[in-house]
């Protein structure tokens, strides 16, 4: 067949499947995308509300490959594009209930009241500790206990953990969500080594580390990147299109889908599922009988926003980063909060300040099913204290994320074994989106990338004539 006659169809018009979509059909490829909802960027929602911008989603990306800023470019995005304001670079946790700012150099870390003394000599000795002979099977909170000591864990990892997925680091695997880290361990035998012969690697391949990368978002909110990318895709994303079912017929595919209440079927060459994992299964068990067992006990925690806009002046803590992270141990009942107006424009009024507060995650899922209502009442009460605001907020939106970000738990990796059994079973099926090689906004865009020429190759290999 020729390029042209080859068709390939996307499921889910996420950040993931629009940036595949995209440079697919930069190589001249017929691309069909399939979009259950009615808009562009799955959980990347922004809504503007008076002179209010809330994004619902993630709030930043971090611009870890040039792949971001070719696609930014590509698509018209560049004159809206931002980045984060610098004072963002100073960041908070809480301990004994006051903000303290995370060191970020080793001067830093020696006057810093975030740690004790002995937390502080624990972390000199993790050039002296071994490789440990079962990190593959490890949680996080195992492997930086062992390296880094029981405090860091406490008051570095487990709010970055929070802070990033909503999750429990006794049972996240250090090898499935934190891949760079356990990365460090076995080729280099340590964290600090490792991240200085990790650094000279990067620049040779022109990325940045996430601690280093420039976080960024757009003057609208981070929904314009999916709807701009949507928009250069003219008439092939089909929005209202919920997938039914997909069979398989020689060596094509069979997709049915219903749009506006009416069902309708086509032939694809290529199938690449870019949904969560509980949808994949679903859409996909008529080729695998096993896809319900593997896949459906990922779990997805209940995660809520909580945006909250208040008067400047009446704010008592000064605005001076990115926000704070919430240790387990300091027992509130949020998991932290972003500064949103501290960080870009246009996200308030000028006289106003915003704030972002995540609730819930894995350790927090019972709080959904008291008297909510109450508990927000608590949540902003708490929030008052910490920064010492005098008022309550004059703007409240919330969201509940039902099920929010995929949890990369102590066994992930027979998911991620069963993905590859099923794409060599199933020839011409591609399996993606934020289960499987990221969470985060950049991941997401770099895995599309990846996902994009594996695509393209297994065409020249097995169809192009």
């Amino acid at each position: 067949m020729n390029k042209n006659e080859i068709s390939i169809t996307i499921i889910g018009a996420g950040i993931s499947g629009l940036a595949t979509a995209f440079w697919l059909k930069k190589e001249g490829y017929s691309i069909t995308v399939l979009e259950a909802g009615s808009k562009p960027g799955g959980s990347m929602i922004s809504e503007k509300i008076g002179e209010y911008l809330v994004d619902y989603g993630p709030n930043s990306g971090l611009e870890t490959s040039p792949k971001i800023r070719e696609l930014v470019e590509e698509v018209g995005l560049t004159k809206e594009m931002i980045y984060a304001n610098k004072v963002g670079d100073k960041r908070y946790i809480l301990r004994d209930n006051k903000l303290h700012a995370l060191p970020t150099s080793p001067q830093a870390m020696i006057k810093s009241k975030l740690f004790s003394t002995k937390g502080k000599l624990r972390l000199m000795l993790e050039p002296f500790i071994g490789k440990s002979e079962d990190g593959y099977y490890q949680s996080i909170s195992e492997f930086v206990s062992r390296r880094l000591g029981q405090e860091f864990l406490d008051y570095a990892i487990n709010p970055f953990v929070s802070g990033v997925f909503a999750g429990d680091p006794d049972k996240l695997s250090v090898k499935s969500a934190f891949p760079k880290l356990y990365r460090l361990e076995e080729l280099y035998g340590g964290l600090i080594k490792g991240m200085v012969k990790g650094a000279r690697e990067r620049k040779k391949r022109a990325e940045q580390s996430k601690q280093n990368a420039k976080m960024f978002s757009f003057l609208n909110g981070m929904q314009s990147f999916p709807v701009a990318i949507s928009n250069s895709l003219g008439d092939s994303v089909f929005y209202n299109s919920t997938v039914n079912s997909i069979t398989k017929d020689d060596n094509k595919y069979n997709i049915t889908y219903t749009n506006k209440e009416k069902e309708i079927s086509l032939q694809s060459d290529i199938v690449l599922s870019t949904v969560p994992s509980f949808k994949f299964s679903k859409i996909f068990s008529e080729l695998d009988s096993l896809l319900n067992k593997k896949l459906n006990d990922i779990f997805y925690p209940k995660v809520m926003l909580l945006y909250l806009g208040y008067n400047k002046k009446s704010i008592g803590q000064p605005l001076d980063g990115f926000g704070f992270l919430i240790p387990r141990l300091e027992k509130k009942k949020f998991l932290g909060a972003i500064w949103s107006s501290n960080l870009f424009p246009n996200r308030c009024p000028e006289d106003h300040a915003s704030f972002s507060l995540f609730v819930g995650g894995a350790n927090a899922q019972h709080i959904f099913d008291e008297n909510f209502e109450q508990y927000k009442k608590e949540i902003i009460n708490e929030f008052n204290d910490l920064m010492k605001i005098k008022e309550q907020p004059i703007f409240i939106k919330e969201k509940l994320w039902d099920k929010a970000i995929p949890q990369y738990n102590l066994g992930y990796i027979e998911h991620e074994r069963f993905c590859d059994q099923f794409e060599k079973k199933n020839p011409g099926i591609f399996v993606s989106g934020n289960f499987r090689g990221g969470i985060s906004v950049g991941d997401c865009i770099k895995n599309s990338d990846i996902v994009a020429n594996k695509i393209s190759e297994y065409i020249k290999t097995n169809l192009e004539n």
